[in-house]
């Protein structure tokens, strides 16, 4: 299985708001998106925790 879990991490309030998957083969580096935190109650930069 290439598939792999993973949770990001809101860069503000260090919540950890989504968990998500991705294909480590196609996209082997870290991932960073812009999503609502509910704890800041705002668009963030979420990044995938380590």
């Amino acid at each position: 299985m290439m598939r792999v879990q993973f949770t990001l991490r809101c860069t503000e309030c260090n919540h950890e708001n989504y968990i998500l998957t991705k294909n480590k083969k196609t996209h082997p580096t870290r991932m960073d998106a812009k999503k609502f935190c509910k704890n800041c109650n705002k668009q963030t930069i979420h990044r995938e925790k380590k």
